[in-house]
């Protein structure tokens, strides 16, 4: 999937965007709306909430109008039915006006206090990954998450705890020349750091889902995202590197 970067290379002044996938997600959003104000007025930057449906059936899209109409930050980008994460992701980052740019979930088991965190990190590094050290989900859901970081790290050679939080921060610029495919999201800082960016981590925190039920199981975790590791693995060891010593 290829992004359309023009708004990309075209920052409207402000701060921070916030982009959102959410699928039926309903019962999360008013709660999740009112604690993204909490935590970004105090910082007194310029943001934007993309809230993506990504082809939601439950009313979400009538709540994020509804909500819209008192929060002039929020953004809505609607799918015409379910295209994915990845895709939902894309999306958002290609409409995207934030010099600084925050990924999370709608399911409010990311934090919106812990946003300030990675803001402060992202002076000193391109991306700012969240690492939910004490996680709260089931015990097969944190089992398979796991055994998808272990064998993703081992075989993308990197060492991310916990590439699959989706709480991150990334500086505008390293979407410019980032190709995303279906799948591609759970290994944003590889991508990154093929792209020449800097990446670090900081721990945030995790809560059980109080609405709504996981979108994710051990199927879809692990064996729907192992030919996308091996993708990534030939990406790495065919990319093109040389050393100019030398040019009149």
């Amino acid at each position: 999937m290829t992004m359309d970067t023009s708004d990309l290379n075209n920052s409207q002044g402000l701060e921070i965007s916030i982009v959102i996938p959410v699928y039926n997600e309903r019962e999360n959003l008013t709660l999740l709306d009112e604690k993204i104000t909490k935590n970004l007025q105090p910082l007194n930057k310029s943001y934007e909430v993309i809230l993506v449906d990504d082809g939601s059936e439950d009313g979400s899209v009538e709540l994020i109008r509804k909500l819209q109409e008192e929060n002039p930050n929020l953004r809505l980008i609607r799918f015409g039915h379910n295209h994915g994460q990845t895709a939902a992701f894309a999306a958002g980052f290609s409409k995207a006006r934030g010099d600084i740019i925050v990924t999370m979930d709608a399911d409010l088991q990311n934090d919106p206090a812990d946003i300030p965190l990675l803001l402060e990190k992202i002076n000193e590094y391109d991306v700012v990954c969240g690492w939910r050290h004490k996680r709260n989900d089931p015990l097969i859901k944190k089992l398979s998450s796991t055994i998808a970081n272990t064998v993703r790290n081992a075989l993308s050679e990197e060492c991310i705890a916990d590439t699959g939080c989706s709480l991150k921060a990334f500086r505008r610029t390293c979407f410019k020349n980032i190709k995303l495919y279906n799948g591609m999201h759970r290994f944003f800082p590889t991508l990154m750091k093929m792209e020449g960016f800097t990446v670090t981590q900081v721990k945030v925190e995790h809560y059980p889902r109080l609405h709504g039920f996981s979108k994710y199981n051990i199927r879809n975790r692990l064996f729907a995202s192992f030919k996308d590791l091996l993708a990534i693995r030939w990406m790495k060891k065919r990319q093109i590197n040389y050393d100019i010593i030398e040019e009149r």
